[in-house]
């Protein structure tokens, strides 16, 4: 952490329209990896060295069992809490990173980190990185998008299906399921938010190496790059933002505002740059105000009984990606789901009331998607979220096709070229009676 900071703060002053912050991947105690990032200050090394030191999987005992491993996840993200309330840090984010990978991230877990500190656990991958590592051979690794090559080992919690190992459309399952996990926290009405990363370690076609003789543990960083000559066909990453953007909705350029639009759930995610720009917004039927609306993420309060109404408003996207092809947007599903609260089992990864209730197809040639969805009088509470495809691939959900009659495909492994098969997600917004 110390080796690190300070070419962190040369970037912040060098580059100060870069948003730099410090963090770590997190070995969660008993599970998976995670994001864990905090506000930049003079205390940030020390908390972040003091919480990996303390709750690191790797430091733990390894005479633990999984029950106290369990606990010592929960603990930590309270400690990150508590430093953010002792004015230690001026915020800290937890994200699950690929959290169906290994099958290890349990439902009751997942529940116990968002519990520990909302404002703190505020959600997980909705789609790994890695996605390189889905491109055939012999232009690729041939592997699995996102390293979703796994299977089930005496780890994996046992009440999840096969299908969890597999990326669906580049997406985790716990987010491409329609009634599946992440329906099932947002029915009880639990904050729990989707974003991608790159997960950036070695970079498809990238065409260098680290420089010789480099010592991490000793230095801090890589000795700069050397320029091979040799392309990297097997490398599975893409480099930031190549590939999976997480669109942040920020009051402002700052890193107090990023952390805020991400604590309050205004994001988008999406792959291959599929759209341009979305503003998705639930209102009361007819409020034709101007920027009237609750954004992504927010809770919109009624009466019983008043009709509401989604407005969208898509700009299609006009400029070539880094594949150097322009991005269709052939369908938008809008996906609803009834809010029944708290689950009685925390295991329980269903939510049988959650269905895409509408489609809209895009017309060919189209600049702009604009949407004005009747939702209804409001009788009991619920929540809506937003997916789009570029209609390449596609097959029933896992729950039916009553449920989801055209959602993303299996990825299959070896044969998963990233670019030929986008998806954008939004976050929920929920709709209660007052």
């Amino acid at each position: 952490m110390d080796k690190v900071n300070p070419d962190i703060v040369t970037t912040r002053e060098e580059l100060p329209d870069l948003l730099t912050f410090q963090g770590l991947e997190w070995n969660i105690p008993a599970a998976e990896h995670a994001t864990v990032f905090v506000h930049p200050g003079r205390n940030e090394v020390a908390v972040l060295k003091q919480f990996e030191q303390t709750f690191d999987g790797s430091q733990l005992p390894a005479t633990n069992t999984e029950a106290q491993n369990e606990a010592m996840a929960v603990a930590g993200i309270k400690f990150l809490g508590e430093q953010v309330r002792r004015r230690k840090v001026d915020g800290a984010l937890f994200l699950a990173n690929h959290p169906a990978r290994r099958g290890i991230d349990s439902p009751h877990e997942i529940r116990n980190w968002r519990d520990a500190d909302p404002t703190v656990a505020i959600g997980m991958e909705g789609a790994p990185g890695h996605q390189a590592a889905g491109i055939p051979a012999p232009n690729g690794r041939g592997g699995a998008r996102g390293l979703y090559d796994n299977n089930p080992s005496a780890a994996s919690y046992s009440g999840y299906p096969l299908e969890t190992y597999r990326t669906w459309g580049g997406f985790d399952w716990m987010t491409a399921t329609v009634g599946g996990l992440w329906d099932s926290l947002l029915a009880e009405g639990r904050a729990w938010w989707v974003t991608v990363n790159s997960d950036s370690h070695v970079n498809y076609l990238d065409q260098s190496e680290r420089g010789p003789g480099s010592d991490f543990e000793a230095d801090g960083r890589y000795h700069d790059p050397v320029y091979t000559g040799k392309v990297n066909t097997t490398a599975g990453d893409f480099w930031p933002g190549f590939y999976g953007r997480t669109n942040v909705g920020a009051t402002s350029f700052s890193y107090r505002a990023v952390m805020d639009g991400l604590r309050a759930g205004r994001v988008w995610v999406d792959h291959g740059r599929l759209i341009k720009s979305l503003d998705a917004r639930v209102r009361v039927a007819g409020d034709r105000r101007a920027a009237t609306g609750t954004p992504l993420g927010g809770v919109l309060h009624v009466r019983r009984g008043t009709e509401t109404e989604l407005t969208l408003e898509i700009d299609l996207q006009n400029a070539p990606n880094w594949a150097q092809f322009v991005p269709v947007l052939s369908r938008v599903d809008v996906i609803v789901g009834s809010v029944t609260g708290p689950v009685s089992a925390r295991d329980t990864f269903t939510a049988p009331n959650t269905k895409v209730v509408k489609s809209y197809e895009v017309s060919p040639g189209a600049r702009k998607l604009s949407v004005t969805y009747r939702l209804g009088r409001l009788d009991k509470p619920f929540y809506l979220r937003l997916r789009g495809t570029d209609g390449k691939r596609a097959q029933p959900g896992l729950m039916g096709a009553a449920v989801d009659p055209a959602g993303p495909k299996l990825d299959v492994l070896g044969n998963a070229d990233p670019w030929g098969d986008l998806w954008f997600y939004t976050n929920p917004i929920w709709v209660l009676p007052k």
